[in-house]
């Protein structure tokens, strides 16, 4: 039998009995179908001959058992691992960052554009204030003014974090309406 054949007989005939084999081991759905699809792709990526679809049958089921073992094993060992790669800091939500993005776009569009320009030079571009008074081609007193009445206006849209401190984070303050 052709490999293209002995597929779309699975297809046709085992399929059911595959799924179910493979949510016995799974539990799930989802993962059983992507089992049984990942046991097809494996078996069938190289040509083999096959006497009858009980026995291409027989062997996506060995595929199907064996590929679960193996993630059952790798599971385990990152399981193991994990607690040693983990860090246990909090990591904020997309939301989170999206609005928090969005909020200081609006913070920095507000701003005059020189003080604006040193801003983002010394803060988000991690220069200094000699590099930013240079790349503005400005007196490092100027910078260090912009840089002072940038976070004071920056201040009527953010207040300190509780742990400010510690990091250089801020809060949105909430919606104004």
């Amino acid at each position: 039998m052709k490999d293209r054949d002995v597929v779309e007989a699975l297809y046709a005939q085992s399929m059911r009995r595959l799924s179910a084999y493979a949510y016995a081991l799974v539990g799930s759905y989802s993962g059983a179908e992507e089992l049984v699809q990942d046991a097809i792709v494996k078996t069938f990526s190289k040509r083999r001959r096959w006497q009858d679809l009980a026995a291409a049958e027989a062997y996506v089921r060995a595929t199907i058992r064996n590929l679960h073992i193996d993630a059952v094993r790798r599971n385990a060992r990152w399981t193991a691992r994990l607690p040693k790669l983990a860090r246990d800091e909090v990591v904020p939500s997309p939301e989170v960052a999206v609005e928090s993005d969005e909020a200081v776009a609006v913070a920095l569009a507000s701003l005059p554009p020189r003080v604006r320009t040193a801003i983002v030079l010394r803060y988000l571009d991690d220069m200094t204030v000699a590099a930013v008074a240079s790349a503005m081609t400005a007196s490092e007193g100027t910078v260090k003014r912009y840089l002072s009445d940038g976070r004071a206006l920056l201040s009527q849209h953010f207040e300190p974090g509780d742990d400010d401190e510690l990091r250089e984070t801020v809060r949105v303050k909430e919606a104004r309406r």
